[in-house]
């Protein structure tokens, strides 16, 4: 089975490969392998208030101009001391966005403990949400969500991940997202837990264990 995973962040790419590649039978292609070019349409995919309307509106657009399985998620943060912001906005938190990349997670990071700054550790408490949607077809769409609990850190620790791992403290571990190995947050983060579900899915479906439409 060829699957199309419908992102143009290398950082989520190559989380979402460690997951799926041991997947047997299943070839995990990215928008470039698929011939997938950027249009300003993509711009305009995350319009909506929840996680899973937001990643089934981007998995419905790739699966119809690639033909392809098609698997899309969206994920940010929620800050319990925030009323659950950024969430869907995570990725275009800060109010200046004329950044990219590491620069605007840099500035999200900021304004995140900028909000934050009067905030003890205990009134810190937050999470990791992704919600992966998978299109077998061009009429079914199932989802698979993935939570992580954890604190925002008075100050970023760590250089690995990307986003908001530097600041997302779990406390079971001690560190940061941005301190532990990618092997390490695979097996505890919101994306490991929705990807891992979605595995397993695709295991049986490969296997004949159940049909694609179960």
């Amino acid at each position: 089975m060829d699957l199309l995973v419908a992102t143009r962040s290398a950082h989520k790419m190559s989380e979402i490969r460690g997951i799926l590649g041991d997947v047997s039978g299943l070839r995990v292609l990215d928008l470039d392998q698929a011939g997938v070019r950027y249009t300003g349409a993509e711009d305009d995919l995350e319009p909506y208030e929840t996680f899973e309307e937001n990643a089934v509106s981007k998995v419905e657009y790739f699966r119809g101009i690639s033909g392809l399985v098609t698997v899309a998620d969206d994920s940010g943060i929620e800050v319990d001391a925030l009323d659950g912001a950024p969430s869907v906005r995570s990725k275009r938190f800060a109010p200046d966005q004329g950044f990219d990349g590491e620069a605007r997670d840099q500035a999200n990071n900021e304004y995140l403990l900028e909000l934050l700054e009067e905030k003890t550790m205990a009134e810190r408490n937050a999470r990791y949400v992704c919600v992966a949607a998978l299109a077998l077809d061009g009429q079914n769409v199932m989802t698979l969500r993935g939570e992580a609990p954890g604190v925002i850190a008075l100050h970023p620790k760590g250089n690995g991940g990307f986003g908001y791992d530097p600041l997302f403290f779990d406390e079971e571990l001690g560190r940061t997202f941005g301190e532990i190995a990618l092997e390490e947050k695979q097996a505890r983060s919101h994306r490991g837990r929705a990807f891992r579900a979605l595995a397993g899915h695709l295991t049986r479906i490969i296997t004949g264990e159940i049909s694609a439409n179960a």
